[in-house]
């Protein structure tokens, strides 16, 4: 099946998906549509925008998650995305955290869809790129048919024709933002009949989602799939997305020769004052599985956090995987 035309996603994760993570998996793939961690409006409201917004070239295709639920600060925030660079704006109304509750946004506003559509329509005015929803499938004792329709239908009157759905619940009282990504039970149908009952729209399903060949399947009547903490954990999955959704060829061939594509990326950032921790801890999980990986994750873990660590504690890890090889070819 030709999935071109369709989407393959890395989700938006806070406090994993920041710039650094996003270059690396960029080496990983160059066609799969990644995303900021959410911003909210009022930090770029408020903020250093240089900061907050900030990214490099090379992370396209990006797509800015935003969170917030007043229309006239959402409006700006998504303008000032465009004129970043943006090719997509993404409203976050999935995350069930306390502190977003208490701002307002994330899961709780699917109890307000007017609001969330007032929102995506000031949103839309601002802005020329698309505009899109992430949300669940619904929230505390919302009813999942009704609720979830009633959400999209309202939100897709203003033009919106995107939707990544989570497919699962959010219990906004009792449960941790980690329990609430492993214990609502998963319900993938529901996403399909979702799609089924508004043909016309772009259904994108997030959630539970471990490899790529589960991908497939779910795609196989959806305009797309998002992956999230598998392909953080178990980055080198990314390395064949782009011949299997994309008819294109896989960016690299290895994974030392991606840790070596990183390293102009890495001097570079070390040479601004940024910590090495702060690009390795993405990189723990590329050798997941394989030979010599354990040596890969304590070296990089125990090392990258010393002041002045810089690129000769990559190069001592990959000099662990080599010896770790060598030693199982000479056992053979």
């Amino acid at each position: 099946m030709n999935f071109k035309e369709k989407t393959f996603a890395v989700a938006p994760m806070m406090d994993w998906t920041d710039r650094h993570c996003r270059v690396f998996h960029r080496h990983l793939t160059r066609h799969a549509l990644l995303y900021t961690e959410m911003v909210t409006a009022q930090a770029i409201h408020h903020g250093d925008r240089s900061r907050l917004l900030g990214f490099a070239s090379i992370e396209q295709p990006i797509v800015l998650q935003l969170g917030g639920s007043d229309p006239a600060m959402l409006s700006e925030a998504a303008k000032c995305g465009e004129d970043y660079g943006y090719c997509e704006i993404n409203l976050n109304v999935g995350c069930p955290s306390d502190r977003v509750q208490e701002g307002r946004f994330g899961a709780c506003l699917m109890a307000e869809p007017q609001l969330v559509a007032d929102c995506v329509a000031a949103m839309r005015r601002a802005v020329k790129i698309p505009v899109t929803v992430k949300c669940r499938i619904g929230i505390d004792d919302q009813d999942e048919s009704e609720g979830l329709n009633r959400f999209v239908e309202s939100v897709a009157a203003t033009g919106c024709t995107t939707f990544i759905i989570h497919a699962r619940k959010a219990w906004l009282k009792g449960l941790s933002p980690k329990e609430n990504r492993e214990i609502p039970p998963l319900n993938h149908a529901r996403v399909h009949q979702l799609k089924a009952d508004f043909p016309h729209l772009n259904i994108i399903l997030n959630g539970g989602l471990a490899t790529l060949e589960s991908a497939i399947d779910e795609m196989q009547n959806l305009d797309g799939v998002m992956l999230g903490r598998a392909a953080y954990h178990t980055p080198w999955l990314l390395t064949n997305v782009d011949r299997l959704f994309y008819q294109a060829e896989n960016p690299t061939t290895s994974r030392i020769e991606a840790v070596n594509g990183m390293l102009p990326y890495i001097e570079e950032q070390l040479r601004q004052g940024v910590w090495l921790a702060k690009m390795t801890r993405h990189m723990l999980g590329l050798f997941h599985g394989q030979p010599g990986g354990r040596h890969w994750r304590q070296i990089i873990s125990e090392q990258s956090h010393i002041p002045g660590a810089g690129i000769d504690v990559l190069r001592r890890a990959l000099d662990a995987i080599e010896t770790q090889s060598n030693r199982l070819l000479a056992a053979e």
